[in-house]
């Protein structure tokens, strides 16, 4: 079993910036591609970005060129920095690990106008 954790979610105004962490434990074998998902209410599970064992990423359109992706392999943690938000960016924030299909219990980002 993997267990991640999210963190850093919080209210900020349009055009500020946030800081996701997710922490995975357990039995972690081997480094996998790890993506972060977001659920706006009424709307589906949607990809915002993602990222390979070796640094590749992909990023939602709605994303592109304001949020970045990245890992500490060494610490097991995932990050998403967010910038320039916006008030529909908010939605609960899930971090995701492709290889056994693990889901934390997602960090709430709440955007105000």
């Amino acid at each position: 079993q993997v267990q991640l954790v999210e963190s850093g979610g919080g209210l900020v105004q349009a055009g500020g910036s946030l800081r996701l962490s997710c922490a995975a434990s357990g039995s972690i074998s081997s480094i996998a591609a790890m993506g972060w998902y977001r659920q706006a209410p009424g709307k589906q599970r949607e990809l915002v970005a993602d990222i390979t064992p070796g640094g590749t990423t992909t990023y939602a359109d709605s994303v592109k060129g304001r949020f970045t992706i990245s890992r500490d392999n060494a610490k097991n943690t995932l990050y998403l920095q967010m910038n320039s938000l916006k008030p529909e960016d908010t939605a609960v924030n899930y971090c995701y690990r492709y290889r056994g299909g693990y889901w934390g219990q997602g960090t709430q980002v709440t955007v105000s106008s």
